[in-house]
Order: C-alpha cells, then structure tokens, then sequence
C-alpha cells in the first residue's frame, strides 16, 4: 500500500505507555501513506467510575471541545480522539445488544468521517485492530474503498466477549476485504469465514536491544545463578502457575525469577512461600533487556488453552534478540519457533530442557543464530507482506 488514506481503528489507545502492536503498523504505514489514526472512545462506565483518570480527564475534555480532537502525531500521521461517549452494552440481552452496538457504531462512524473529511482523505481503506464491537458496522457505515481486519489475539475466549464476542467477530470478518493475522493459527481460524485470511507475521520493536553493554541490574545481581527468568506480565490465564510451582520445588538450587504486575492468583500463589522464587516486581520498558541478559535461561511458562496456543508471545523474539536460551512451554504458534527454542509440554520436561540449556556450549554459534532469526521479525516486514497480499486481492485492483 502506497499513497493511500488510511483509518485505523485501534483497540487500544494511541497514548498506551507500551507500544501496541496497531500503532507500530500504524506508524510503520505511514512512511508511505496518509494516516488517520482512531483513539479507542470512551464509554459510558469508564467516563463516571474513572473520572480522574488523566486520559479520561483527556478525552472527556475533547468531547466537551476544549482540546481539539485531532492531533498530528508525526508526518502523515493525525490521531482522532472521537467526540462521543458510547453506551457500555457488552451485559445487555442479545437483541438490546445489537440496537445499542450499532447506535454506538453510528455515532463512532459520524466522528471518523467527519475528521477524514477535514483532512481530505478519499477512497480509504479501513483497518480494524480486533476490535470487533465498536467497529463492527464501520466497513458499511463509512465511505471506504476496502477494509481489513486485524486479529493478533483470540479475544473471543476471554470472559468479557464471551457473550457477544464470537459472532461479532465471526460475522466482522466475513464482511471485510481481508484478515491479517500475527499467527499461522489465527489466518486458520479466519479463513473458515473469509478465505482472504493471512498469517503477516509479528514485527518487534528492538530499539532497546541495541547497546553496547546491559548493567546488571542492583536487584537481580543479590540473586543467585542460575537464574532461570520470564518477564511480562502475571497473568493465571496465560501462564502456568502449577507448572512454576513444580519446578521451583523440584530444583531448589535454581533461581526463578519473575519480573512484572501479577494478578490476584499469582499474589496468593505459593510461590510466594518459596525460598527459590524471586519477584522484582513491575519495571519500566527500558530496564528489562538489562533483566533479560542477566539471566541464565529465559522461560515462557504458558498455560495451554484457546487464549494461548495461538498467541504470539513477543517476549520469545525479546529473548531471543540478545541470544539467550529460551525455554517455553509447547503450543501450535510455538512450532515456528523449534529449531531456535526449547520446547517442553509438561513440568517434567520443562525441567529436562531448562538443564539442557544450561549446558549449552558457550562456544557455539546458538547465540548468532537466535539473535538473526529473532531480528528478522520487523514491522517492516509484518507491513510489507501485509501490503503485497492487499495490493493482490481483484476488489482492489478492480
């Protein structure tokens, strides 16, 4: 895609402190094309219950047109911040449901064409980030020439779409121009309602990995080796606490260290009553390739499910930029990754593989090769064969 004007609707806003994977496509399509860049509105529940929130504060203020509510970011790339407020309906019966979600489409669609409008913006393409709720109805609601959908997580099985969520989204992708997915296993799933389903790949940003030396940190130092480490987020939904909690207690000499916001079921774990288990807590995006390479071994300890075995797990590419021995549970994403990362399907193997890693030979060129296959994951490239498979469909060319 060149020269084209673009929307982007994105799930998660643009001011987000940890790049989304939408704003890196977004910014990535802007080198070559007009963007327009839509913030995720504001609903009505989050306006009252998180009033004093600074981006509520934002948005509401927007709404009310003290700020303008369009703001050129970068070159060729303008973010809206919709003048609506939209009703929150996701516990609503089916049939109140669809009423109020289209209603909520209209007014969204009202505020994305009236500020394409002023940026004289023709024959757009649409570009939909997995938000299969508020964007819905947009490909038909807005004067666009093609639209995309974007699917880099399997929303449908978390609780709060579970009600709704598979026939929208079922239903979104059938009406779209095309699906790009993160994932073999996510363009499979699409396909089965729109044959235009392709898998673009995962691009990375690998700006912090680039220096020259990475201090270990004060913290982590006072840790004894080995330390076998993950960091992100705590999540019980994604990542196996039994299989954590097996492991530290099988191998007391190891040092498990987890880095990262945990949530209530990882706080009342009892891997908070091992000796051998370690929580530095949450740190700033910068900070963590220093964590990464003071660890021996990285681990990606994920539960297996639908939420999971299609995921894309950036960390792994994190991991693997500064050559480090990677260990990670076995999902149907992680076959990709085999011939550069441990696999292991229960905690028995888990510990197998993790002593495997820590024998590598330091002479071997395991390091290079992580590192080259890892820096292979662009935006660049996701964007590019993105644009290549779009540029190929007849409704384009036609």
């Amino acid at each position: 895609m060149k020269n084209r004007d673009i929307i982007v609707v994105g799930l998660q806003p643009w001011d987000i402190e940890i790049g989304s994977n939408c704003k890196n496509i977004a910014m990535e399509l802007s080198g070559s094309n007009r963007i327009l860049y839509v913030n995720r509105a504001l609903d009505r529940i989050s306006s009252i219950r998180n009033k004093n929130d600074k981006k509520v504060q934002q948005r509401l203020r927007s709404i009310k047109g003290e700020i303008s509510d369009l703001e050129e970011v970068q070159k060729n790339l303008w973010v809206l911040n919709p003048r609506v407020i939209l009703e929150s309906v996701n516990k609503l019966p089916a049939f109140l449901f669809n009423y109020f979600n289209r209603l909520n489409n209209r007014r969204l669609a009202s505020a994305i064409s009236d500020a394409a409008a002023r940026l004289g913006f023709e024959n757009p393409i649409l570009f939909i980030d997995n938000d299969f709720f508020r964007a819905y109805h947009l490909p038909e609601m807005l004067d666009v020439s093609a639209s995309i959908y974007y699917i880099r997580d399997y929303l449908v099985e978390q609780p709060y779409f579970e009600k709704h969520g598979p026939a929208m989204e079922q239903g979104l992708m059938k009406k779209v121009t095309m699906v790009a997915a993160n994932s073999a296993y996510l363009a499979k799933y699409a396909s089965k309602y729109n044959p235009h389903s392709l898998d673009i790949g995962q691009g990375c940003d690998f700006s912090l990995f680039q220096k020259t030396s990475y201090p270990l940190p004060a913290d982590l130092a006072s840790i004894p080796s080995p330390r076998i480490g993950y960091v992100g987020a705590l999540i019980s939904s994604r990542l196996d606490i039994a299989l954590l909690e097996s492991v530290a207690e099988k191998c007391p000499d190891w040092s498990i260290v987890l880095v990262g916001p945990e949530d209530e079921a990882f706080r009342n774990s009892r891997l908070h009553h091992m000796s051998n288990v370690y929580f530095p807590g949450s740190k700033k995006p910068e900070q963590l390739p220093d964590y990464i390479a003071g660890f021996d071994v990285c681990i990606n300890p994920q539960l297996v499910n639908k939420l999971t075995t299609g995921n894309y797990p950036r960390k792994i590419d994190e991991y693997l930029a500064l050559g480090k021995p990677v260990v990670a549970t076995f999902t149907e994403f992680m076959r990709s990754f085999q011939d550069y990362v441990y696999l292991s399907r229960d905690a028995d193997e888990f510990i197998d593989v993790v002593k495997l890693a820590l024998a590598e030979d330091p002479a071997a060129d395991w390091k290079e090769k992580r590192m080259e296959f890892a820096l292979s994951h662009t935006w660049e490239n996701s964007v590019k064969r993105l644009s290549q498979a779009f540029e190929q469909l007849e409704p384009v060319n036609a």
